[in-house]
């Protein structure tokens, strides 16, 4: 078996806080968090310490930060700055005190990634969006922001209140953040009581909810129930942005681009359509993880990410069409989700995954669609199904091909594992997708484990297993 990566890529996150350490001033939050004028008194500062990985109990976030834009010493031109930062991390070490200056200044840029295009406005639409920001060691961070004018009349600077997390968890947040919007439109001063008691609170486990006490002038006390997803696969997406954009045809040649860690872009004039889409994408891989450039909305400064040689999935502003259509690219996906068109494409999208199975997929995706016109969660379970089913199908029996020393280390089978399909259309697709950081981080992962997840691909690995060894004794009898 052909040695597979034992050193896999980092996300370009990493590079990403890494560049902006020369790039970029380091802006940290000072004690007069200017233009917040309401704010009476800052909250007890909080000494941090790192927090664990993703699981039940944790923190909800590390910082709530709010971002807006200052004027230059050198022009007229604004650039976005750290206005207001909770909670304080005190004494910290060399290295913590590095990595926390590198990570605040990259995100004003991800708040405020239009460029030039930045003015005082009497007009605003709300956006809810999100970054990913990976750190060299393959940590990632995710900013979970809301974009909206301070109240007031004529022109003014909008502002971003920005959750900062470890934590993929999308909707969760979002209700979040309309907490904070509704708390902002009363008093900057109340929102930050409540994020007080937010850091409080144990993040819940898949399925449970969470519960906090705020209080607010003039309604009294409140009851906020945060529930997280049953599937934690789903609790970071909602499809409803990829489906309104594009067909889904063009959906499952997005999905085969990805599956063979390809270069896609997307173009949006919202942020919020560019962030949600991107993300989608990425949930489509499920069990798998994309493990190469990951921005759902790449800032005018890095627009250069377009020329790399690697594999990448960005999100780009639509004003930045032309300057991406002049870069020079090879291979590449890019997908106007403004008109619903591919701009560019490699040709064979249609030809990547075996027939039957996109045939299957399609179906299936149309038959969903048509039971569930409601709420989002049902459209997510209905969309995520037939893409899950795939990889259930093509190589839901890798655990079968995992073979133990006696020391407990797996050795995957990797040609005894192909061979096994029946399908050569299947067998064509796998022994190509075998190659991939997509599936190879995966099966390192497997290797280690003596036994499979008890996640949601483990639980339709186990009826499908089921459902053919129910429909054997059916064949028989007909013969």
């Amino acid at each position: 078996m052909p040695d597979r990566p034992k050193k896999m890529e980092r996300q370009a996150g990493g590079g990403i806080l890494s560049r902006f350490r020369k790039r970029l001033p380091l802006h940290r939050a000072g004690p007069s968090q200017e233009n917040l004028g309401e704010v009476v008194k800052e909250p007890e500062r909080a000494l941090e310490h790192c927090l664990p990985n993703f699981a039940g109990g944790q923190h909800f976030f590390e910082y709530l930060l709010v971002v807006s834009l200052k004027k230059k010493h050198s022009g007229e031109d604004y650039e976005p700055r750290i206005i207001y930062q909770f909670p304080k991390r005190e004494n910290l070490l060399r290295g913590q005190q590095e990595e926390e200056e590198r990570l605040l200044g990259a995100i004003p840029l991800f708040c405020f990634p239009d460029g030039n295009e930045r003015a005082p406005l009497t007009e605003c639409p709300r956006e809810t969006f999100s970054f990913v920001l990976t750190n060299v060691d393959g940590s990632r961070k995710i900013g979970y922001c809301r974009r909206l004018l301070p109240a007031g009349r004529g022109p003014r600077l909008p502002r971003v209140y920005c959750i900062v997390s470890c934590i993929g968890c999308f909707g969760l947040f979002s209700k979040i953040l309309d907490e904070v919007e509704k708390r902002h439109q009363i008093s900057t001063a109340i929102i930050y009581p409540f994020m007080q008691g937010l850091r409080e609170a144990a993040f819940p486990a898949p399925g449970k909810t969470v519960t906090l006490k705020s209080f607010i002038p003039d309604s009294g006390t409140e009851f906020i129930s945060l529930t997280r997803p049953l599937d934690s696969h789903l609790e970071h997406v909602d499809f409803s942005s990829l489906m309104c954009c594009l067909s889904f045809e063009q959906i499952l040649q997005i999905f085969a681009s990805a599956v063979l860690e390809r270069r896609i872009i997307f173009l949006a004039e919202g942020l919020s359509t560019l962030s949600q889409c991107i993300h989608a994408t990425a949930a489509l891989l499920y069990p798998f993880s994309w493990a190469h450039t990951y921005i759902p909305v790449v800032p005018e400064s890095l627009l250069g990410t377009v020329c790399c040689p690697t594999p990448f999935m960005v999100g780009v502003q639509m004003r930045f069409r032309q300057e991406v259509l002049d870069s020079p690219m090879e291979e590449v996906l890019l997908v106007d989700l403004c008109e619903g068109t591919f701009l560019m494409s490699v040709g064979d999208e249609k030809d990547i995954l075996p027939p039957k199975l996109q045939d299957d997929i399609l179906e299936s995706l149309s038959q969903g669609i048509k039971e569930s016109q409601t709420a989002s969660e049902k459209i997510n379970e209905h969309v995520s199904r037939p893409f899950v089913q795939f990889f259930v199908k093509t190589v839901g029996h890798y655990a079968s091909y995992i073979k133990r020393e006696a020391n407990g280390q797996g050795r995957f089978q990797e040609r005894a594992f192909y061979k096994a399909l029946t399908s050569k259309a299947n067998r064509r697709f796998v022994k190509k997708f075998v190659k991939t950081q997509l599936f190879s981080l995966f099966i390192q992962e497997a290797e280690k484990s003596k036994n499979p997840p008890a996640d949601y691909f483990q639980k339709k690995i186990l009826e499908y297993e089921e459902q053919k060894k129910q429909k054997k004794p059916k064949e028989k009898t007909v013969k």
